[in-house]
């Protein structure tokens, strides 16, 4: 997987991920990779939320610890 742009929300709360995603998302093109690391748990619940809204897919996400890893693929 080739990764556009890689943000980095570790200690943010909400909704400063989604913002910041929202605000990435607007800087790549169609079809790019966005990878976003979060430790806030409604993050989870945040990103499917607004992936759903949006029409971005997640298309992966995996938790190591109290981090959160999504790649976010833009429509």
């Amino acid at each position: 997987m080739q990764i556009a742009k890689t943000l980095d929300c570790k200690g943010q709360c909400c909704p400063e991920p989604i913002l910041n995603i929202k605000a990435a998302m607007g800087e790549v093109k169609s079809g790019d990779i966005v990878e976003m690391c979060a430790t806030d748990p409604g993050s989870v619940n945040d990103m499917a939320s607004w992936a759903k809204r949006t029409g971005n897919t997640i298309v992966e996400q995996k938790q190591e610890g109290n981090v959160f890893t999504f790649y976010v693929k833009k429509k």
